[in-house]
């Protein structure tokens, strides 16, 4: 087994501490342990059935450990609720397209600003002074920034059902950023897409991670190998609820255990020949 290589506590914005999670006999999740640092991209591989989607789901609250500590910005989060862990800036998209389809592309995306909205019951009913401004506000970011980032003008005012399926996942990861998250989880994203559209969402990444407005640090959940190793900064390799290791995309690309878990013995065999 390979850790990452050490670091300073400030540079850590998300840990697992010794994370278990069961299902019945079934061990989903065996004593991982994980660092997550501000500013990377950090991925999660491993075959069907790994964990790799348990593990996002405890690290956004809609799973609760039953053992081990989930620590965000130094504090622990074990007790709170997703709703809550978007509060303190987690955001995340899922396997399977999770949009409402009978709303438009505009409307999706506010759904994400929910917690950005600082006006009271009592202003909002009648919508003046400082409700209207927050309005305009929020909307020229999701207007000039987000639909501007995932390049779907063209599309603002369509019924997201009505959507192919490409297009859908963009507008699902343009609700998770109209949280301004500072951790992004991305559990799947390229999964269904064609070729232009692989490179369009890799694209999207890596603009999220490395460009000053956003500078988010992400969490990738992929079975793309390729786009794995270009994006990723460390690499968390996950084989039926164990770790194998953590490491650079070098270092797991040239592991044998890594190897093994994804060709199996006789493959891994013919490697070394």
């Amino acid at each position: 087994m390979v850790a990452s290589s050490e670091t300073t506590q400030d540079e850590i914005l998300l840990e697992l501490n010794d994370i278990h999670m069961s299902f019945g006999k079934v061990n989903a999740l065996a004593g991982i342990n994980l660092k997550v640092r501000k500013g990377e991209i950090h991925s999660i591989i491993g075959p069907n059935g790994a964990g790799k989607t348990v593990m996002m789901n405890c690290i956004n609250g809609l799973y609760r450990p039953q053992q081990g500590d989930i620590i965000y910005r130094g504090k622990k989060i074990n007790g709170l609720r997703p709703y809550e862990r978007a509060f303190l800036g987690i955001s995340r998209t899922f396997q399977k397209v999770e949009v409402f389809g009978g709303m438009t592309v505009l409307d999706n995306i506010r759904l994400g600003r929910h917690v950005h909205f600082k006006s009271g019951i009592a202003s909002g009913s009648i919508y003046i002074g400082k409700t209207a401004r927050e309005e305009v506000e929020h909307r020229r970011f999701i207007e000039e920034e987000i639909i501007d980032l995932l390049e779907i003008e063209h599309i603002r005012n369509k019924p997201t059902g009505m959507l192919p399926y490409g297009l859908q996942k963009r507008v699902e990861l343009g609700r998770a950023l109209a949280l301004e998250p500072e951790l992004l989880i991305l559990d799947e994203p390229l999964a269904g897409l064609n070729l232009e559209e692989v490179e369009d969402m890799a694209r999207f990444i890596l603009d999220v991670n490395e460009e000053q407005r956003w500078k988010v640090t992400c969490l990738l959940v992929e079975h793309d190998m390729g786009v794995v190793m270009d994006l990723s900064h460390h690499v968390f390799v996950l084989n039926f609820g164990n770790m194998i290791m953590d490491g650079t995309p070098e270092e797991v690309q040239n592991n044998p255990e890594v190897i093994k878990a994804y060709l199996g013995e006789e493959d891994l065999y013919a490697t070394r020949k």
